[in-house]
């Protein structure tokens, strides 16, 4: 009999060596209570993604990485060292923002070295640093433009520049590609990670989008309300969410509410086998695990008939709103195609329901 288990425990650790640690950080402004109690182990070389939604604390968390902002309780440490009480200048620590800042006055070359210059370093050594650093944003055929000159993505490569040129420990990006148009926003995704990978440089990133998230990242930290709802690679974090939010947050899914009586969960006229013990759950059905019925049926498949009630094109997909017997309305995607007239007839996998926790409302 096939089975659905409890959603796996996600460990908030990476498998190398920690570079980063922070321990039970809290954060409040008077009573409004922005971070409850964060603690994640981040690995040298890792590509980390902080995920939520707008006043999760996603932001508050990178501010006070990066010195800006002091927590109200706990610590981070970088290899053993204390790094929250350290000056902002005194951290190896670098961060990128949604707006570039760059100087309009200044060459690409000047704001690339412009931190060199502050911190007096010999002009042989500023040149062989920043000639380096666009070299590796692909950026050297630029170094006399000046920014009104270049575009909106080889101006995010400056900033990128700009922060490895002083060669910090860890990188820390605030939505560093919310300005971009979509077509720019997908290829620097891809670009971002490349580079990541080639300077091995710890990245933080700080985003709403899901999507985005699920493309670069090594871990996706998932943030609620100040509080992580769960820490897991992105495959695991979409294929085994710990809870309802993670499964509604990450992607889209069907939340079935699910009575179990003696190993079969019963949510509607839907049954499938479980291995949960009798009483209420939740499960999770992503849209894609649902499909057309076909003339033979698979062990354990789950058939049940259902009408069409809304279909939408999405290219090389449809999604599909269905009703199923009882008045249970699902949401399919499937290839896109002409469905038939009259009654259909659709089919999952019991090991597609995943057993979730519910998502408590927190004040």
């Amino acid at each position: 009999m096939a089975t659905t288990s409890q959603p796996a425990i996600t460990s908030s650790h990476p498998s190398s060596a920690s570079l980063l640690s922070i321990r039970s950080v809290a954060k409040h402004f008077g009573k409004n209570i922005v971070l409850r109690d964060v603690s994640l182990e981040i690995a040298e070389g890792e590509f980390l993604t902080i995920l939520g939604e707008s006043g999760s604390g996603k932001t508050t968390l990178l501010r006070i990485l990066a010195g800006f902002e002091q927590s109200t309780a706990g610590g981070v440490w970088m290899q053993g060292e204390r790094l929250d009480t350290q000056p902002p200048y005194r951290r190896r620590v670098n961060t990128v923002f949604q707006s570039y800042a760059l100087f309009p006055h200044m060459t690409v070359e000047q704001n690339v070295g412009y931190g060199l210059q502050v911190a007096k370093r010999p002009a042989a050594e500023i040149e062989s640093r920043v000639t380096e650093a666009l070299a590796k944003v692909k950026m050297s055929a630029y170094a006399k433009s000046k920014p009104s000159k270049i575009s909106g993505g080889q101006q995010q490569r400056i900033a990128l520049a700009r922060a490895l040129v002083n060669r910090p420990r860890l990188l820390l990006l605030d939505e560093p590609l919310s300005a971009l148009d979509a077509n720019l926003r997908r290829q620097m995704q891809v670009e971002l990670k490349a580079l990541q990978r080639e300077v091995g440089i710890t990245f933080i990133f700080v985003t709403h989008d899901q999507e985005e998230a699920m493309v670069m990242s090594d871990r996706i930290a998932l943030l609620r309300s100040g509080e992580l709802e769960q820490v897991a690679s992105p495959r695991e974090i979409y294929n085994r969410p710990a809870t309802s939010y993670t499964a509604q947050f990450i992607g889209h899914t069907n939340i079935l509410r699910a009575d179990i009586r003696h190993g079969t969960a019963a949510c509607w006229t839907l049954k499938w086998p479980t291995s949960l013990p009798d009483g209420r759950a939740l499960f999770s059905l992503r849209p894609e695990c649902i499909r057309l019925a076909t003339a033979a049926t698979a062990a354990n498949s789950i058939r049940f008939p259902a009408k069409l009630r809304d279909q939408a094109f999405h290219g090389a997909t449809d999604l599909l709103r269905v009703e199923s017997d009882g008045g249970l309305i699902l949401t399919i995607r499937t290839a896109s195609r002409d469905l038939p007239n009259g009654p259909l007839e659709f089919e999952f996998n019991a090991a597609d329901a995943i057993a979730v926790r519910e998502s408590k409302d927190r004040a």
